[in-house]
């Protein structure tokens, strides 16, 4: 729990470069459901609206403050020293404690708009899927889980963002632009140095690019969290300078997620010099120039790590759910690797089965398969085992959803091997395999068609893609 006093910067626990802010019942709703769809952010928001899932954790004892070191060493994700970023925060937050007092935590609450159903967070990240029932599935209290970290506060949300503005990259605020504009004022020192500000409205109909647009990216974390919410990006700069690859945010909106941050910097470099750029999309969605300008011609698009390694690039992006060979591990010298969500995996398990054991065929099978477990989609089965404990933790604890089927619905799939024992006891001839099917499209071959682990059942399928990529 964050305590917010006025004139003290509070310690916060930096695991991203972008934060989302949330004041509202219906703000939490689309950040919990950014943490899934979007990926890779640090969300806080206000401790009345604590769900019980956030296993809260003493920001002063968890890695990665970002508040002075003692030693005056390096923050962490900073370039500062502790001795200037503490420095930067304390005089941000005199100067905020001298803004307009109307944004307090009850002020600001009440400048949301507050008009409107609230939007959940399966609406942000579930895509409908015919004759399917989307299950949240979070475990409370699990020290891993998806929710895990999500920082609570209580006081105003004036006073946290003296802490926020030197720690992150980005900052989504799910506040109305008004009280954001007065928040940050203080803040303010020039566009090279500022985060990006972005905001939306309570309804999560518009992403807003607010405050460093260009250098700082607003307009492109405005353009990708829309994306990823179904909501419609406001940019109001006369021109967008980039027109070319945010390395840092590639594949965002589909939910793709990079594995190290270690040559982030360098290709982003080779991006912006107009060096010889492979983007490699082995699986994935197709879409991911989004510019209404051509690819440039230093960026060429291939189907294979093996084919872009015969061009030699200077840099490279790589979308695939394969573990990269060995010798494929070459295109990382200057590389980046993203995991786009596209493996589904069909699950069958007796009741009662534990969550480590559900876990561990999960993990040994896609191994087996050489396949990232951070591709991993959705988990789907029978409707039976809608309230699965160890089935409903494992899926919480990695933020999968867990899509059911009837058993009407599974016997329309063809099978290779109907078990008349299965449909005895469940009302379907299969589970794990039909549930991927009926998931993919039952045309779509399955990576792994069925494995019998003990009391765990297990089918693994691929979503594809046919849109042609950009050249």
């Amino acid at each position: 729990m964050i305590s917010l006093q006025e004139g003290i910067v509070p310690e916060i626990r930096v695991r991203s470069d972008y934060a989302v802010i949330a004041i509202t019942k219906h703000g939490v709703e689309l950040a919990r459901g950014l943490l899934r769809s979007f990926g890779g952010v640090d969300v806080y928001y206000m401790s009345k609206f604590a769900r019980g899932d956030e296993d809260v954790v003493s920001a002063g004892s968890a890695e990665g403050l970002a508040s002075a070191s003692p030693d005056g060493g390096r923050t962490a994700d900073s370039g500062e020293t502790g001795a200037e970023a503490s420095a930067r925060a304390e005089a941000a937050n005199a100067a905020v404690s001298a803004a307009d007092t109307a944004t307090d935590g009850t002020a600001a609450d009440a400048a949301v708009s507050s008009g409107g159903e609230a939007v959940s967070a399966a609406a942000l990240t579930a895509r409908t899927v015919p004759g399917a029932a989307s299950v949240g599935a979070a475990a409370p209290g699990t020290a891993s889980s998806l929710y895990s970290g999500i920082q609570l506060f209580e006081g105003s949300v004036r006073m946290l963002f003296p802490a926020l503005f030197p720690a992150y990259k980005g900052i989504i605020c799910i506040i109305s632009l008004g009280a954001v504009v007065r928040m940050i004022a203080p803040l303010l020192q020039d566009k090279k140095k500022d985060p990006g500000i972005v905001v939306i409205d309570d309804k999560g109909e518009h992403v807003i690019s607010v405050l460093s647009g260009h250098l700082g990216g607003a307009n492109e974390l405005a353009r990708e969290v829309a994306a990823a919410m179904g909501a419609r990006a406001v940019i109001t700069t006369a021109s967008d300078v980039q027109k070319t690859i945010a390395v840092d945010l590639f594949g965002r909106r589909f939910g793709w997620e990079w594995e190290s941050a270690d040559k982030l910097t360098p290709v982003s470099a080779s991006v912006v010099n107009e060096e010889q750029v492979a983007v490699v999309i082995e699986s994935g969605e197709p879409g991911w120039w989004t510019l209404d300008t051509p690819v440039p011609p230093n960026i060429r698009s291939y189907g294979s790590v093996q084919e872009a390694l015969v061009a030699g690039p200077h840099a490279a992006l790589v979308v695939t759910h394969r573990l990269l060979s060995s010798a494929e591990q070459a295109i990382l010298s200057n590389g980046v690797l993203y995991r786009p969500k596209v493996i589904v995996l069909g699950i069958g398990c007796n009741r009662g089965t534990p969550a480590e054991e559900i876990e561990e065929v999960i993990a040994s099978t896609l191994a087996e398969l050489d396949f990232s477990i951070r591709s991993v989609k959705t988990v789907c089965t029978i409707n039976l085992k809608a309230d699965e404990e160890g089935l409903l933790a494992v899926c919480g604890k990695y933020g999968w959803p867990l899509v059911t089927y009837t058993p009407e619905e599974l016997n329309e799939m063809p099978l290779n091997q109907p078990s008349p024992t299965v449909f005895k006891y469940t009302g379907a001839y299969g589970v794990s395999e039909p549930a991927v099917q009926r998931y993919i499209g039952g045309s779509v071959p399955l990576a792994l068609v069925k494995k019998k682990s003990g009391n765990v059942t297990i089918s693994v399928g691929i979503q594809t893609f046919t849109e042609e990529l950009p050249q």
